[in-house]
């Protein structure tokens, strides 16, 4: 049997001048004077600087064949994320953001050598017959950015026979093992990081403390992690303040040996400010980072050509293909002159209402001012959709009397305290953190104290939540705070 149905769907198509405005918003400063600086080289018709006598509208006033402005960009209710594929993803979004390198681009650097080829570099210094040095170049391939080989003695005999076609024994590879546990940063090639911490200790110059610290991580490790002290000064019959030069030397030690050697390579990273807040007479001024509002025009040069062509009798097939060249460059300039234009005032905007919203904030730099705040509130106070404030606040940086933030920072959900009044999420995890570093760190606060300690203060906060704030502000149980 053949059925009718009638389907209405409503559908937004966006078009692509739209779609790139989007992405022009969500540049911060150094990713938006490389888009910039690439659409100048790619467009010719698009100039910097400003016009110099001349009617800056002529060629908007003019009208062409095929010419429509029917595109004219609309940022409100756009949701553009289906629009956006993995591969769209700027170059900046993959590094940190505003990574600045204007000088890099003038004084050359020295190309850094990778962390493996160093090790290899340095195990070239030992006298090794050819089979054990294939074993021991394969141990260095091994090892992780982080300086540790995750794998087992027996896994690293199968992987060198099944993938080397090298055939040996575990006693072998643990003595060439040693061989590699030699070469620097100290605790490298280690399996796991109690090894790792033994090796750098045995590299030390042996004092009382050194030795008692290898004593401990070789007999008492699972003690020494989880702090239990008490046991330890029993066990070795110790003062306190022995242990504390012990537990000093340990705590001076690297985790991470491959990750040092990979700092000393990283170039500084920079955050350019996209705007700056200042105090003035007691009032908050904001001002848009200057490099976001360059100065563009359509270029003179092109606008002439195009009116040639129209003031010309003969209009041969070449000269219409010229034209059509001529219109698309100096329609795409328009485009991008607007386009920035628009991208001023929505950060502009979006900034300025953020401010006002935290100005009591602003005003002090007091944390636990900051007033919960959604995306959503500073939509609707705009008039822009939330996709749009949320390509401004999750890129940008703003320069206070306080330091430069991160924009989404200020933004938080709502909790209730005592009085049934709404207080920032960021208000209370100020107000935590503060209670952690004033608390006696020989004997830190559990959760469920420290969620009484915020009940009295007016916040009935959960242990659960607790123990979830803590986290995110990075801050480890009691029992790993504790000190002696």
């Amino acid at each position: 049997m053949l059925k009718q149905f009638l389907n209405l769907k409503l559908s937004q198509k966006l078009s692509p001048q739209q779609i790139q405005l989007m992405k022009l918003i969500q540049l911060p400063t150094q990713a938006f004077e490389q888009r910039l600086l690439e659409e100048m080289n790619e467009n010719p018709a698009l100039e910097a600087g400003a016009e110099d006598n001349y009617e800056a509208d002529e060629y908007a006033n003019e009208e062409f064949d095929d010419y429509e402005d029917s595109d004219r960009i609309e940022a409100d209710d756009i949701n553009i994320d289906d629009y956006l594929s993995d591969d769209d993803t700027p170059d900046y979004k993959t590094q940190v953001n505003n990574y600045s390198d204007d000088e890099d681009r003038e004084m050359p650097y020295a190309a850094p050598i990778s962390f493996h080829q160093d090790l290899i570099n340095q195990l070239n210094t030992f006298i090794l017959e050819d089979a054990d040095r294939e074993i021991a170049e394969f141990l260095v391939g091994s090892i992780d950015d982080m300086g540790y080989i995750r794998r087992s003695v027996p896994d690293i005999v199968d992987d060198l026979a099944f993938t080397q076609g090298i055939y040996t024994d575990e006693e072998t590879v643990e003595r060439i093992l040693h061989i590699v546990h030699e070469l620097e940063p100290a605790g490298v090639g280690a399996r796991d990081l109690q090894e790792c911490l033994l090796l750098q200790l045995k590299h030390k110059t042996p004092t009382e403390a050194v030795d008692l610290a290898i004593d401990i991580i070789e007999n008492q490790f699972d003690a020494f992690t989880k702090k239990h002290y008490d046991k330890l000064q029993q066990k070795y019959t110790i003062s306190a303040d022995q242990l504390k030069k012990t537990i000093h030397e340990i705590e001076r030690l690297n985790p991470k040996p491959g990750g040092s050697f990979a700092g000393n390579n990283k170039i500084t990273e920079n955050v350019v400010p996209d705007f700056a807040i200042r105090i003035v007479d007691g009032e908050l001024e904001l001002s848009l980072n200057g490099r976001n509002a360059p100065t563009l025009h359509v270029s003179k040069d092109y606008q002439e050509m195009m009116q040639t062509y129209k003031d010309s009798k003969d209009k041969s097939t070449d000269q219409k293909e010229a034209v059509q060249f001529i219109k698309q460059k100096l329609d795409s300039a328009k485009w991008f002159i607007d386009a920035i234009r628009q991208r001023q005032e929505t950060l502009f905007v979006t900034m300025n209402a953020i401010m006002h919203y935290q100005e009591e904030y602003f005003l002090d730099g007091d944390e636990t001012k900051l007033k919960p705040m959604i995306l959503k509130d500073i939509a609707d106070l705009v008039g822009l959709d939330i996709s749009t404030i949320s390509r401004v606040a999750n890129s940008k940086y703003v320069e206070t009397p306080y330091g430069t933030k991160l924009i989404k920072e200020f933004f938080s959900e709502a909790m209730k305290n005592d009085q049934g009044e709404d207080v920032s999420t960021l208000e209370i995890k100020k107000i935590l953190q503060n209670t952690i570093e004033e608390e006696d760190k020989s004997k830190p606060l559990p959760d469920d104290q420290l969620a009484e300690i915020l009940k009295e203060k007016g916040y009935p906060i959960a242990r659960r939540t607790i123990a979830k704030y803590r986290e995110q502000l990075d801050i480890p149980v009691a029992r790993m705070r504790k000190k002696i």
